[in-house]
């Protein structure tokens, strides 16, 4: 069986032997097709093929932040990753560590983290209250909480 190995960056960025993987429908399978090992490794296997994946820290992260509008309003947030995978927000996720901000993706299967851009588009929909970090969506407001272990959960 052969094996090929690839390194995400902060950025959620893939490269392969020094050189970007930058095909979308490419990188959109890896993501989709991405499981953890038990013993914590990431794989995507496709056609008998292993890829294992280095990530920073998760091979999942946000590159940006796009406004779902229902009826002129802003109804949620959707989740852009590398390939321009596309996936909805799940507010009641999302959590920091380490002055990291994090989510989870594919169902809640695994952690994601917010790239420098996509945190950037977050930023006007993040409120204090109380001390406390918030997403707010319209009237909805969803407390960010701190947590250990949120990038480390799969």
């Amino acid at each position: 069986m052969r094996e090929y190995r690839y390194r995400v960056d902060a950025e959620g960025r893939v490269f392969h032997d020094g050189s970007e993987v930058v095909d979308p429908p490419t990188l959109r399978f890896f993501l989709l097709a991405m499981t953890r090992t038990l013993e914590g490794r990431w794989l995507a296997v496709c056609q008998g093929e292993q890829n294992w994946f280095e990530p920073e820290e998760t091979p999942f992260v946000i590159q940006r932040v796009r406004p779902v509008l229902r009826e002129g309003a802003l109804d949620g947030l959707e989740l852009v990753l590398a390939g321009d995978h596309r996936e909805p927000l799940d507010p009641d996720t999302l959590g920091s560590e380490r002055g990291r901000l994090y989510c989870r993706v594919r169902r809640g299967a695994f952690p994601a983290r917010f790239g420098r851009l996509a945190l950037q588009q977050l930023g006007p929909h993040l409120r204090d209250e109380g001390g406390r970090p918030t997403l707010v969506l319209g009237t909805r407001h969803f407390p960010i909480r701190e947590s250990e272990r949120t990038a480390d959960r799969t």
